[in-house]
């Protein structure tokens, strides 16, 4: 039988991990369980997305920053919201337009800085943001509902040292880099 007839007989590729999975001896565990972690997480979060979406008519990226938000009733800058979110201040900026002229957000001058802006959760934000975060946490609960507390725990555990582990192989480079640069 040719490939490309062999090709059509095999089931679609269904996520990151299927292809690797179906060649283990080819790819290095390491790769296999990087594979497993991103299908994982991307199978996730594409869920939550539609859920907000659908649930709330609201974005994954407008849930995150108004969550920033609810935990520093005070405010956060613009700045102090990009570095939280991991995401440029243009990005943010946008994000925060929106959920100000929806109502769910108040800006004002920053009494440290005056050409910086606090923006803050207003009451109605508030509220918003509270009833679908209870509804996000049940949804994540179902999502790992198969899972007992100790292989939560378990998990956990791993989970920190592949996070330490990762930061460390992060940082190895900069620190070679440096010392080239700085003999």
């Amino acid at each position: 039988m040719s490939r490309s007839l062999a090709a059509e007989d095999e089931p679609p590729v269904l996520d990151y991990e299927t292809g690797a999975a179906a060649a283990p001896a080819e790819h290095a565990a390491e790769l296999r369980l990087w594979l497993r972690l991103l299908t994982c997480s991307t199978m996730i979060e594409g869920e939550i997305r539609r859920r907000l979406r659908e649930r709330f008519d609201v974005t994954l990226p407008r849930f995150d920053l108004m969550a920033q938000l609810d935990r520093t009733p005070d405010g956060l800058t613009l700045s102090e919201l990009s570095q939280r979110m991991m995401v440029s201040n243009g990005n943010v900026t946008g994000l925060v337009e929106r959920l100000v002229e929806s109502g769910h957000l108040s800006r004002r001058k920053a009494a440290h800085d005056r050409r910086s802006h606090l923006v803050a959760l207003t009451p109605q934000g508030r509220r918003a943001f509270r009833a679908m975060a209870v509804e996000h946490e049940a949804w994540i609960a179902d999502f790992f509902g198969d899972l007992a507390p100790g292989e939560i725990d378990g998990l956990m555990a791993l989970l920190g040292k592949a996070k330490a582990s990762t930061r460390r192989a992060v940082a190895a480079p900069a620190d070679a880099n440096d010392r080239e640069e700085n003999p």
